[in-house]
């Protein structure tokens, strides 16, 4: 059976909505971790700040509401009422895997929120091994300009394309074409995996050819292999969904990492954060940017308010972690000892 890049769309969004597709046992790792209590922190809550900067953009918050969805018509109503929400709250947004509109230039509007949010930080999309096929500047540069984007992002996903019927599985040579890439475009390039992690090693190649930040995206929230385990077309492929549904490097494991070994990349943790405790944990731990994904599509799903709903309750988490902690900024929570392994 032939798969189109548009049913496989709707074949996620549909599975992500409908189906239990989390991981089973591993976690984001954040468990490992705990915030030192406050009990006198000396300022007023009113007096906290949540606001930050990311790739010279100033954020409403530490929140990107991460690559999801593009490409059918309930894909157009979820990244309009995600966009609202993000123009609303000043906070980034990405949307899902631009192919499907480079190949069918008329899904294009699916993906096109910029006139709903003409000043938020908006990341294009495209995976990273499409390079081995049939795109390259040309299509990278007009996924940026559908979404009059301030950054690519190329997301590598090499176990989901193993598991994927159709998968594209030429991984070779790609960190090559991602430097040319990084030196011909306009805008940044974010190197993202979409669950299963990127390691210090990894992170620090794709650093050296060029890329702008990192989105370490891993273990403990979706699974992706799970995902096309369930769209598969024949016991082989689902065996292997089966297998692998808990594969990857925790989120947690894979901030500290990164940044103990590049101290300076724009960081963003996605990957299993749930809540704002989650978002100030990967703050705490080293990350610029917290992105959420599975949270905003089921608001999303729901209505326009329940997404506003959404970004207000994680931005009062937050700022009580950073009153709970005597943090009155974003940055001071990465101060020593805000935020301790307990095992």
């Amino acid at each position: 059976m032939e798969f189109s890049t548009e049913s496989r769309k709707a074949d996620h969004l549909r599975i992500c909505l409908e189906s239990d597709v989390q991981f089973r046992q591993k976690t984001n790792g954040f468990d490992r971790y705990r915030f030192t209590h406050c009990c006198l922190p000396e300022i007023n809550l009113g007096e906290v700040e949540v606001s930050t900067e990311f790739l010279g953009k100033s954020l409403g918050a530490p929140l990107l509401i991460s690559s999801m969805t593009g490409g059918t018509e309930q894909a157009k109503l979820i990244n309009t009422r995600l966009a609202r929400a993000a123009f609303k709250h000043k906070i980034a947004m990405g949307v899902g895997s631009q192919r499907v509109a480079v190949e069918k230039p008329e899904l294009a509007p699916t993906f096109a929120v910029r006139s709903l949010a003409p000043d938020i930080l908006l990341f294009a999309n495209l995976g990273a091994v499409q390079l081995n096929y049939s795109h390259g500047l040309e299509q990278c540069q007009q996924v940026i300009d559908i979404l009059e984007a301030d950054a690519l992002i190329l997301h590598l996903n090499p176990l989901q394309e193993c598991i994927q019927t159709e998968g594209d599985t030429n991984f070779r040579g790609l960190l090559d074409k991602i430097a040319d890439l990084c030196c011909s475009l306009p805008v940044p390039v974010i190197a993202k995996e979409v669950g299963n992690g990127i390691s210090a090693t990894m992170a620090k190649k794709l650093i050296d050819a060029g890329v702008a930040a990192i989105d370490v995206a891993g273990a403990g929230g979706t699974s992706w292999a799970r995902i096309e385990g369930q769209r598969a077309t024949d016991p082989r492929q689902w065996r292997l969904g089966e297998t692998f549904a808990d594969w990857g490097l925790p989120t947690a494991e894979c901030i500290t990492e990164v940044r103990a070994n590049s101290p300076d990349i724009p960081l963003i943790a996605s990957g299993g954060l749930r809540n704002g405790l989650d978002v100030a944990s990967a703050i705490a731990l080293g990350a610029d940017l917290a992105g959420l994904a599975w949270p905003f599509l089921q608001a999303a799903a729901e209505s326009e308010a329940a997404v506003d709903s959404l970004v207000d309750i994680l931005v009062a988490e937050i700022s009580t972690v950073l009153f709970c902690t005597g943090s009155r900024t974003i940055k001071d929570l990465q101060r020593p000892q805000v935020l301790r392994a307990i095992y």
